[in-house]
């Protein structure tokens, strides 16, 4: 039986129960197997939920580019490491053998040591899907520096905000990035973004879109150059277990972003070992992750985890309709793809088109299919199962989180069985339970509440950079002793997990954790705008769509209405990024509000879900009268 690749449901069963029986030898034991150490531990785990503070692997030393390229150069060095699909699917495809990407991440991280970036600085790498993306993250942990990925659809005022959290000394761009039919100039939102981020000494600038862009003396340079000129060797630096991998920032319900701290050898252990067993990855399989390396789901399943398992991954730079909504598909028969991890966004889209996108591509060489971002509605597994996977692929439905670092719920391909809508089962070394609103376990099957982790795992965010506090009270003092998702969940009678959603102010667009208040403080600084709210309502598209309710100042209810509506998702898009633009805006006299005046946005809520014959009691309001009025002018 093996503990690193289980492959069937009796196998599962007793790992996992070894792995909640005894756990920190069940992590030993894996991590003693696939891993190279330049130090062993001290002990396996030391933790504190109260305070909070959790060590996995204390006093080991190690390098995780070494678990991801140097091991692998005597036994896979010709192996294709990354293929890179462009944009546009007329230019050619690159190969990047291992040997290949372990020179090009030597001079990459040669090339910051020359800038004078060294252990702990921070870099933040603003850059499309391409192949110097993945090979920036690994540079930064070949010497040790903390990468701070931020997604190139972000603005200026986004970037700028996590440049300066996290006091980045340099910034990894390029002159633009094609995205289907358009062409974006990241230079220009990176050049926006600089005057206001002090700390930035240098710029390192990838050339894709070969568009003319501005550079500035002794700030900006040229990236290609400096890697011709650059050695192909570069010693890896030794870290300790728990030193800083990467930060992530992450939307919050309020307030402004968290900067999610991932350490190294808890991560290094926890994104191979999920990627081995939900991804079923055998020697020679081609696996393919849509995501964008600029969330999460990137970082451990399009650069880390795939590596660590010495698999061959996909890079993707386009998006799912360009040129037509054929791509995904062509793209899996050119490079036979294995295994296939996208958002239920994308399949609810793809599935409103004409079947015949899919029909005229082979899709025999797929063997799993997967989702990520947020639950799969039924309706879409089922056109999943049966279009793409032709009812002989299952589907695993994970669940994570950026602060999780890798997959917690999931099925295990042709091991647990898969039902629509439901993650189903916990990954060994994964302690979930229920709680109630009174901060109570809820025992028995079946049970809903909010979701829960009561024991340590090795991927999971040490702390919010600069702000420990903050990531105290966000995660573990709802419910003391134990993890707090931010997530509603319920478990069936046998045991099964489905997610119901988040029970916070973030709603998901998209697959994109979007915090309401960040949106609402945009909003409000129009001109015109004397107050807002936003609330999420079912999108067949996206999953979620955002509502706004808006009240004007008097100066501004003379104003044409529709160019305030746009004016209002111009301004959202400047300050956090098109992601972020309201689908629906209703102007208002008044919002619902408590006597203390807090803003009802469960009745809001109800109204842009077209529940309006369900909101209960409104007469305890302070302004009752205006829940009609709302009701009366919905969209």
């Amino acid at each position: 039986m093996s503990k690193y690749h289980i492959k069937t449901l009796e196998e599962y069963f007793q790992v996992y129960r070894q792995s909640v029986r005894d756990p920190e030898l069940f992590w030993e034991e894996v991590a003693e197997e696939h891993f190279i150490w330049r130090k062993r531990w001290d002990k396996v785990l030391d933790w504190d939920f109260d305070k909070p503070a959790v060590e996995w692997f204390p006093g080991a030393r190690l390098n995780i580019t070494e678990n991801c390229l140097d091991r692998h150069l005597t036994i896979r060095r010709n192996q294709t490491a990354i293929i890179f699909e462009p944009n546009d699917p007329s230019e050619q495809a690159q190969h990047i053998s291992y040997v290949e990407l372990y020179r090009k991440v030597c001079q990459m991280a040669n090339v910051l040591t020359e800038m004078g970036i060294s252990k702990g600085d921070r870099v933040c790498v603003y850059l499309p899907m391409i192949p110097e993306l993945a090979i920036t993250l690994l540079a930064c942990a070949r010497i040790g520096a903390i990468h701070s990925v931020v997604f190139a659809g972000f603005s200026a005022a986004a970037l700028a905000a996590r440049i300066n959290d996290a006091e980045c000394k340099l910034v990894v761009t390029s002159d633009g990035s094609f995205r289907g039919g358009k062409t974006i100039d990241l230079k220009g939102i990176v050049d926006e973004a600089m005057k206001d981020c002090p700390t930035v000494d240098h710029v390192l600038v990838a050339q894709r879109t070969h568009t003319k862009v501005n550079m500035q003396d002794g700030r900006d340079h040229w990236l290609q150059p400096l890697l011709d000129n650059a050695y192909k060797d570069c010693a890896a630096e030794q870290m300790d277990a728990e030193d800083p991998l990467f930060i992530l920032y992450t939307s919050g319900s309020t307030g402004k972003p968290k900067g999610m701290v991932h350490t190294t050898a808890g991560y290094m252990v926890y994104a191979a070992y999920t990627f081995k067993n939900v991804f079923q990855y055998r020697e020679g399989d081609i696996y393919w992750c849509t995501a964008d390396i600029g969330w999460i789901t990137g970082h451990s399943y399009i650069v880390y985890g795939p590596l660590l398992n010495g698999a061959t991954t996909v890079m993707y730079e386009g998006v799912p309709t360009y040129p037509d909504w054929g791509r995904f598909w062509h793209v899996v028969e050119k490079h036979k793809v294995n295994q296939f991890y996208t958002a239920p966004t994308a399949i609810r889209a793809l599935a409103k088109e004409n079947l015949d996108y899919v029909n005229r591509y082979d899709l025999s060489s797929l063997k799993i299919l997967g989702t990520v971002g947020e639950p799969i509605n039924e309706e879409a597994w089922h056109w999943y199962d049966e279009n793409i996977g032709k009812k002989k692929c299952p589907i695993v439905d994970t669940w994570w989180q950026t602060e999780t670092g890798g997959i917690l719920i999931s099925p295990i391909p042709f091991t647990t069985p898969t039902i629509p809508t439901f993650a189903t089962l916990p990954l060994p070394g994964i302690q979930p339970l229920l709680m109630d609103e009174q901060g109570k376990e809820v025992i028995g099957n079946p049970a809903d509440g909010r979701l829960c982790i009561k024991f340590p795992w090795p991927s999971m965010a040490r702390t919010i950079w600069g702000d420990h506090k903050r990531y105290r009270e966000t995660y573990f003092s709802t419910f003391p002793g134990n993890y707090f998702t931010g997530d509603g969940a319920l478990r069936d009678e046998v045991g099964f997990y489905r997610i119901t959603g988040r029970v916070d102010d973030v709603i998901i667009v998209s697959g994109h954790n979007l915090g309401t208040g960040p949106i609402e403080d945009a909003i409000n600084e129009h001109p015109a705008v004397a107050e807002s709210a936003v609330v999420g309502f079912p999108h067949d598209i996206k999953g979620n769509a955002l509502y706004g309710y808006i009240i004007l100042k008097e100066t501004g209810e003379d104003r044409n209405q529709d160019n305030v509506r746009k004016e209002i998702n111009d301004l959202i898009a400047a300050r956090i990024g098109p992601i972020a633009k309201l689908e629906k805006i209703q102007f208002t006299r008044g919002l619902p509000k408590t006597r203390s005046g807090k803003i009802m946005r469960r009745i809001l809520r109800k109204i842009a879900h077209g529940q309006s014959d369900q909101l209960g009691d409104t007469s305890t309001l302070l302004n009752p009268e205006v829940v009609q009025e709302i009701i009366d002018h919905a969209i």
